[in-house]
């Protein structure tokens, strides 16, 4: 049984290595944490956090004497743990996590996030610490966005659990206090929180990530009323996400309202948007690129970059005129490397 888990993984066991062993022994592998029978979970897990090692673990038994949303449990045997391990890395928000991780590894100075982590497939405390992991494994690369969740055919196909929109944003708002409550409580410190919808009782609050006071957070959305006031109350930066130039300075202004409204001065707030990238040299070239995403040219020229370069290069100023300092682009053919060269060949030099 021990065979069949993966040869990736390093398995720790309480006072299985002393603090000072664990860099050596980890060597950038993923950490499977557990208890011995008849113990609790004792300092490994939380050491190699602090390493900087991804840790993968598992829905926490009933163990009185360990508590806290930021340690999961699983039993001891081999084949548990394979079977525990199999059901982690079936998980798409962890998943998530590893690929993450993954490209902190492999790149120096890109920006590493997701946009945006969908707040009803994670429970915030293990979301802070994945997202605290990776910001030491990338050097402090890592940015968090965070969102209620809108896909509902996704939740139906998974099994995950799709509440009614007011209760999504109840989530939200708890989840962002949480993680970043966690981020920012001093170590040697203990984190509690008591909502509606989540409970931490004295968290030791651990790991943290590598940014201080944390990794920015981003906030994003097409409303004007409940996702600017939860930007103003807890985010870096406000992204509007696949809206015309019109649209996105309308729930800019709103943004805007809403740090006036919450007494923080509205500049300390970046505004983003998200566009879809459609560009060719020609116009056959920039059909082509759409119809291979099977979009309408006109419908992305509308909410996305699309056009030729010098099109691309105006509507990036328009968005610029409305506030927008930074775009996140949405690349849908991952195969068409061409269509990145040309961007970088004809584009970023004249935004840069």
């Amino acid at each position: 049984a021990a065979a069949s888990v993966p040869e990736h993984l390093r398995l720790l066991r309480p006072g299985y290595l002393r603090f000072g062993d664990l860099p050596g022994f980890l060597g950038g592998a993923l950490v499977a944490a557990y208890p011995s029978y008849g113990e609790g979970f004792g300092l490994p897990v939380l050491e190699a956090m602090a390493c900087g090692a991804p840790v993968l673990t598992t829905p926490r038994l009933s163990l009185p004497e360990v508590g806290g949303d930021a340690v999961a449990y699983t039993g001891p045997e081999p084949e548990e743990i394979a079977r525990d391990l199999g059901r982690l890395l079936d998980d798409e928000a962890r998943r998530r996590e590893l690929a993450l991780a993954g490209l902190a590894r492999e790149t120096k100075t890109i920006r590493l996030g997701t946009m945006l982590t969908c707040g009803t497939f994670r429970l915030p405390g293990p979301l802070a610490i994945s997202v605290a992991q990776v910001d030491a494994m990338s050097g402090g690369r890592v940015e968090l966005g965070l969102g209620a969740g809108w896909y509902e055919a996704e939740h139906r196909a998974y099994g995950v659990p799709f509440p009614e929109t007011g209760e999504r944003f109840e989530r939200l708002t708890e989840q962002l206090e949480i993680v970043t409550g966690l981020w920012t409580t001093p170590v040697g410190g203990r984190y509690s929180f008591h909502g509606k919808h989540y409970e931490l009782v004295d968290s030791p609050a651990l790991p943290k990530p590598v940014q201080t006071p944390r990794p920015p957070v981003i906030v994003g959305g097409k409303g004007t009323k409940r996702t600017p006031a939860l930007a103003a109350r807890f985010a870096d930066e406000f992204n509007v996400p696949f809206c015309s130039v019109e649209q996105t300075q309308t729930i800019f202004a709103a943004a805007t309202a809403a740090c006036e409204a919450a007494g923080r001065e509205p500049a300390s707030l970046r505004l983003s948007a998200a566009q879809t990238l459609c560009c060719g040299r020609t116009d056959a070239e920039v059909r082509r690129r759409a119809e291979a995403i099977g979009s309408d040219v006109d419908a992305l020229k509308a909410t996305g970059l699309c056009g030729t370069p010098a099109e691309i290069v105006d509507k990036i100023g328009q968005l610029s005129q409305i506030g927008a300092s930074r775009l996140h682009l949405q690349v849908l053919d991952l195969t068409d490397l061409d269509h990145l060269d040309l961007v970088a060949e004809q584009v970023m030099p004249q935004v840069a």
